[in-house]
């Protein structure tokens, strides 16, 4: 259920703040609850558990997020010059305390690439973790991590909508810690099914060209926090 920084902090968080890091990361961290798989073609779902960092409308060669001065614009995201589609994109940080099983927010055919890397080591993402619980404010500039981190493009096809949407994972510092629990490329995934997990602190945007058909419409604003499969963030109307 979509929460407040401040409700999630106090309902979620609070529980397990005090906790050792070290059962954090050996038990915590790795738990997959059962959740009821919610099934409707009007939403796209939310694809992770996490605070939603940004969401608009942009052209490909648009900035989402300023950091330092620096824009970072879809093409940076999916690592794609050829990219000139003008797209919807979600931001969605996972934070250490999230379930970091991710699921598909709306049903077709899934194929992954893993991004080459641009510099030897990912950047840690826990900066902005930090700033996120102890002052309850997103703040762009810990978020370099996204023009250099590892990162995995997967590209849904929807029979129904008639074309593809992505869903980018970005990782934080470890590595190879994205793992796709389907190695097989094309293979056909029901809305809110389980298809990969990241590990420690990560991010997933989900990005969807805008279409001659439907209208897609943004449910939730930046700083609130989502379950995957459980909260629909994008309203889908047939034009």
């Amino acid at each position: 259920m979509a929460k407040t920084l401040r409700e999630w902090i106090d309902t979620d968080v609070a529980k397990v703040y005090d906790k050792p890091m070290r059962w954090l990361s050996e038990e915590y961290f790795f738990r997959d609850p059962s959740r009821a798989i919610y099934s409707d073609s009007s939403y796209f779902f939310a694809p992770a558990d996490g605070i939603i960092l940004y969401s608009s409308v942009v052209k490909a060669d648009e900035s989402i997020i300023d950091i330092k001065g620096k824009p970072y614009s879809l093409q940076d995201a999916m690592r794609k010059k050829e990219y000139k589609k003008e797209s919807l994109v979600v931001g969605i940080f996972m934070t250490f305390y999230d379930v970091h099983i991710n699921r598909i927010p709306y049903s077709g055919r899934l194929c992954y690439k893993e991004l080459e890397t641009i510099s030897s080591y990912n950047l840690p993402m826990l900066d902005i973790e930090k700033n996120i619980i102890d002052t309850l404010k997103i703040d762009s500039t810990n978020s370099e991590y996204l023009f250099s981190n590892q990162r995995v493009l997967n590209m849904v096809f929807s029979a129904d909508l008639k074309h593809e949407y992505y869903i980018l994972q970005i990782a934080d510092y470890d590595v190879d810690c994205i793992t796709p629990f389907r190695l097989k490329q094309n293979q056909s995934f029901a809305q809110n099914q389980r298809f990969s997990q990241i590990r420690y602190g990560s991010q997933v945007d989900l990005i969807i060209p805008i279409s001659e058909n439907f209208e897609y419409t943004i449910l939730l604003e930046p700083g609130v926090h989502v379950e995957a499969g459980i909260d629909p963030i994008v309203k889908i109307i047939n034009k």
